[in-house]
């Protein structure tokens, strides 16, 4: 806390009781635990937790490790509880992935014929950022509440791209760094990535549609345990690569 601009105005709270509310290291507020070091993994703690108690429950209760059973049980029990709010504390941590990817890859291992594979759709960050470009283009559609003031310009070249907002440059490194890391800032510059022609798209299936032949054109393989790989798997890291080898 000490590291906010204001805190000396924040130390102490009482009720109309009396009763003094103490500074807390997180607080939980609708499912998220928040931190008072901007940090999400105290969170992701408690979700993955969770996700390994209810696949710990789902394979006590079921013997069945088909690949009709357990994919069905994993996306209705396990895997909703390791994406609940994530647009906002999607990790960039390599840590903090490894431990969320960790779960699915614990769980996949499990299945008949699976024993080799990480996962046997996209990884749970691909999954991720293919929701920020879905959002991100809901509200360029007029389809989704725009309360985060996405603002959308068009080029003739370009074509039609999200604003990056800025942040004053005087404020502290991990202030500026957290912020950049932000939904608003990373889901626009995700967003940007995509082709003029697939930005464009009027219809969500054809959005879709075309979303999915983009995300096939890069790599998926999340770091989990034992392999970091060569870079964090995010999509902007890809793009970064492939520009330096171009």
């Amino acid at each position: 806390m000490r590291q906010q601009p204001f805190y000396p105005l924040t130390v102490e709270y009482s009720t109309s009781c009396g009763h003094i509310i103490e500074p807390q290291v997180t607080v939980r507020d609708l499912g998220v635990y928040v931190s008072n070091e901007r940090s999400w993994t105290p969170h992701i703690k408690k979700t993955v937790q969770g996700a390994r108690q209810m696949a710990a429950w789902a394979l006590s209760a079921f013997r069945d490790r088909s690949t009709i059973v357990m994919p069905t049980l994993y996306e209705s029990l396990v895997r909703p509880k390791l994406e609940y709010c994530s647009p906002v504390w999607n990790p960039h941590k390599i840590s903090d992935i490894q431990k969320i990817e960790n779960v699915q890859r614990s769980f996949t291992k499990k299945i008949i014929g699976c024993t080799e594979l990480t996962y046997w759709d996209l990884s749970l960050q691909r999954r991720r950022e293919r929701y920020s470009f879905v959002h991100v283009w809901t509200i360029l559609q007029d389809l989704a509440p725009n309360d985060l003031q996405f603002d959308f310009s068009t080029h003739q070249r370009l074509g039609i791209k999200a604003s990056i907002p800025t942040i004053n440059r005087k404020a502290q490194l991990a202030v500026r760094t957290d912020y950049d890391k932000t939904f608003r800032v990373h889901a626009a510059q995700l967003f940007n990535m995509l082709p003029c022609e697939i930005r464009s798209i009027k219809t969500l299936d054809a959005f879709k549609s075309g979303l999915g032949v983009f995300l096939e054109q890069y790599p998926d393989t999340p770091p989990v345990t034992g392999d970091t790989g060569i870079n964090n798997n995010s999509l902007l890291s890809w793009k970064q690569e492939r520009t330096h080898l171009s």
